[in-house]
């Protein structure tokens, strides 16, 4: 340990907790060590309460089975050794086992947070044997639940058949009782105590903060990353203007708790009127107790409800993305009705990006563009040499200008050109043609170790002043280039994917077709790439179709026509949305919906061409041209731990604390806001960056 931290007083802490057991029928105490008596008391002591079970069953996940479950092959039956006799069959310990369903072998698993122990010989026995399938010996209950696991699949699984399963070794399920925690409670438990420093270097508590725009949100189970987005995106102009006007009637509707309008008004009233951001009266500090108030916090159950209504994530307690969460936000509002002179906060948002193809060989060019709501920036990942004190884990620190710069660089794709028929392929590079109010960028900071994803902390410098991004806009056609013939009467493109990054994919697990799609949606260059791609869309109901190329600029048959864009846009999808699903459907309407359903964080295609129509929708085009644009960082959403699943979210706000002073930033943890102490921490752990436009003058 390099710190010291005091921890807030617990009631362990405040009282001498001592535990009788009484007779009521013979008014006397009883001896709770008594054989018969000292599991039943211990049972009670360490049962889960009512509201402790439906919090778990909350964050429960949804399990499936699989074919290695469903094709289980047991060997010649016999009795295996359990309780006390129970150990691993490669070490000694006797906790945290794992029973191969299979062929009876007990096996430790893998060190689990809160100081399980594990040697992970139960994972070892499964690649040397081959045999995917163990469950949890502790975690078995009489009900019939138990933590059952693949190995090949490396995921959680249910086994229908479990009773048999294992009364085939002696275990009958209705004599056992659960004596360790299960997989969900170790990670609700892992969720709950991340924590970000919450001292000084020199181990004071950081400086609670108070009143109007510092307001905490209350931790409704693994809500962080719900609080972290609102804290971000309320402190913006555009939503401030939008959502907080206190003078204004709400809505006359039927069902307050059902109305977007009326949740993030409210919301926006709690957050900003200072009205909540008061000490908690129930904490008194004193000079015996270290314990500093900080705020109840509110506690945003009827918004969370109402977002994640009708979703299959976002209306559970599970940990989520905090980036997914904020284009489902943004997708949410930009649907709703807003009344003039009222305006959609998320067009703040908006802005266009053009792509540029050329060809390799005849050098002629296509242009076209994208709105976009928001980018995502690969973060160079270079490990600290031990010889610089690196320990394996650190990585060197990158600048803002590094991760723009891989963002908007030249890559190949491979494509056949429509003019010259030749197979080199293309140089694509993609500029801003638009900047933003708002520029929100995404860091994907992602590894790959033992063939699973893990999210690291890269430190990410970033201006601490306004900076320009000028050299990062599209200069657009130049006089001297030839464009590319339209695609009308081109020949279909050929693809070959990057062979390394396929082999890669498919040593994964990941079929031929699935990983050829990702690697073209990816830009063929980076396996990891891909394979977050193929994470987030397992369940396109397309996923195995085989790969189907055009050119960019497409038309799809009738894919732009207007009356399919009209229907679609009556369903709630923008026009760029509606054209792009059109384009990759081939005009089916029937199958445009169900790709827009299941690519609901794509914005789609911006396409121009010389018709009058087209020529309006310039003037109004998203985001704007104007130089200088000057952006200053202004709020960052971080996450700290290896998983997206797992782990804490907090936001980090610039906030002009005192008018006298410069902007500071503030931490907002929950319902703990204070003055921000290590920046640094900040730097490695953040994955939403909130950048806003800083005009002259």
């Amino acid at each position: 340990m390099t710190k010291l931290a005091i921890a807030a007083e617990t009631e362990a802490d405040r009282y001498d907790i001592s535990t009788v057991v009484k007779c009521h029928a013979c008014l006397m105490e009883l001896d709770k060590s008594h054989a018969k008596l000292a599991p039943v008391v211990e049972g009670v002591l360490k049962a889960n309460t009512f509201s402790r079970q439906e919090e778990v069953k909350a964050w429960e996940q949804e399990l499936s089975t699989c074919e290695h479950v469903l094709m289980l092959q047991q060997e010649a039956s016999r009795k295996i050794e359990s309780g006390d006799l129970g150990h691993c069959s490669k070490c000694d310990l006797k906790e945290n086992l794992w029973l191969c369903l299979a062929c009876g072998n007990l096996g430790c698993g893998r060190a689990q947070f809160g100081g399980v122990g594990g040697n992970s010989h139960g994972l070892a026995h499964a690649t040397e044997s081959h045999h995917p399938v163990a469950v949890k010996l502790g975690s078995i209950t009489p009900e019939g639940s138990a933590d059952v696991y693949c190995y090949q699949c490396d995921d959680e699984r249910l086994d229908d058949e479990l009773a048999p399963h294992l009364a085939h070794w002696g275990i009958i399920l209705a004599d056992q009782v659960k004596t360790e925690k299960s997989l969900t409670e170790m990670q609700i438990e892992q969720n709950l105590r991340w924590e970000f420093s919450m001292t000084t270097d020199d181990g004071k508590e950081l400086r609670p903060l108070y009143g109007p725009s510092l307001t905490g949100l209350k931790n409704l189970g693994n809500s962080c990353y719900l609080a972290s987005v609102l804290q971000c995106l309320f402190d913006l102009p555009s939503f401030q203007e939008r959502y907080n006007i206190p003078s204004a009637d709400l809505p006359n509707v039927p069902d307050p708790a059902q109305d977007l309008e009326t949740q993030l008004r409210k919301v926006a009233d709690g957050l900003l009127s200072g009205r909540y951001s008061k000490p908690d009266s129930d904490v008194i500090a004193s000079e015996d107790s270290p314990e500093i108030p900080h705020q109840k916090g509110l506690a945003p159950s009827m918004l969370k409800h109402l977002i994640g209504r009708g979703h299959a994530e976002f209306s559970t307690m599970r940990q989520q993305d905090s980036f997914e969460f904020l284009q489902h936000l943004i997708k949410l509002i930009t649907r709703a009705q807003h009344p003039s002179p009222l305006v959609d906060p998320t067009q703040a948002f908006r802005f266009v990006m053009e792509q540029r193809l050329q060809c390799i060989n005849c050098k002629k060019v296509r242009y076209s563009s994208t709105e976009q709501d928001s980018i995502f920036i690969d973060v160079p990942l270079e490990k600290i040499p031990a010889s610089e004190g690196g320990d394996g884990d650190k990585y060197q620190p990158v600048t803002l200008e590094q991760c723009l710069n891989r963002f908007t660089a030249q890559e190949a794709v491979e494509l056949t050109c429509p003019a010259c028929d030749s197979k080199v392929g293309f140089m694509k590079r993609s500029l801003f043609k638009t900047f933003p109010t708002t520029l929100v960028v995404n860091a994907r900071k992602m590894t790959i170790e033992n063939w699973v994803p893990r999210k690291v902390d890269v430190p990410v410098v970033v201006p601490e002043g306004a900076f320009p991004l000028d050299d990062y806009i599209s200069p657009g056609h130049q006089e001297s280039e030839e464009l590319l013939p339209e695609e009308d009467n081109a020949v279909a493109p050929a693809f070959a994917p990057n062979e390394g990054a396929l082999d890669q994919l498919m040593a994964m697990g990941f079929p031929r077709n699935r990983s050829e799609k990702a690697l073209h949606a990816t830009g063929n260059s980076d396996a990891n790439a891909a394979m977050e791609w193929l994470f987030a869309h397992m369940e396109d109901p397309d996923i195995d179709d085989p790969l189907v190329l055009s050119l960019a600029g497409s038309s799809g048959g009738d894919a732009a026509d207007p009356e399919k864009i009209e229907m679609l846009g009556a369903m709630g999808f923008n026009a760029p949305q509606a054209r792009k699903a059109l384009k990759e459907t081939n005009g089916d309407v029937e199958r445009a919906v169900e790709w827009l359903f299941s690519h609901p964080d794509d914005q789609g295609d911006y396409v121009e061409d010389n018709s009058a129509a087209t020529e309006k929708k310039e003037n109004v085009v998203a985001g704007s041209a104007d130089l200088p644009a000057n952006f200053q960082l202004q709020s960052i959403a971080c996450h700290k731990g290896t998983s997206i699943h797992a782990g804490h979210y907090v936001a980090f706000v610039r906030k002009q604390l005192d008018p006298a002073d410069k902007p500071r930033w503030v931490l907002f943890n929950d319902e703990k806001v204070v003055e921000a102490g290590d920046i640094e921490e900040m730097k490695k752990t953040a994955y939403i960056y909130f950048f806003n436009r800083v005009r002259e003058g």
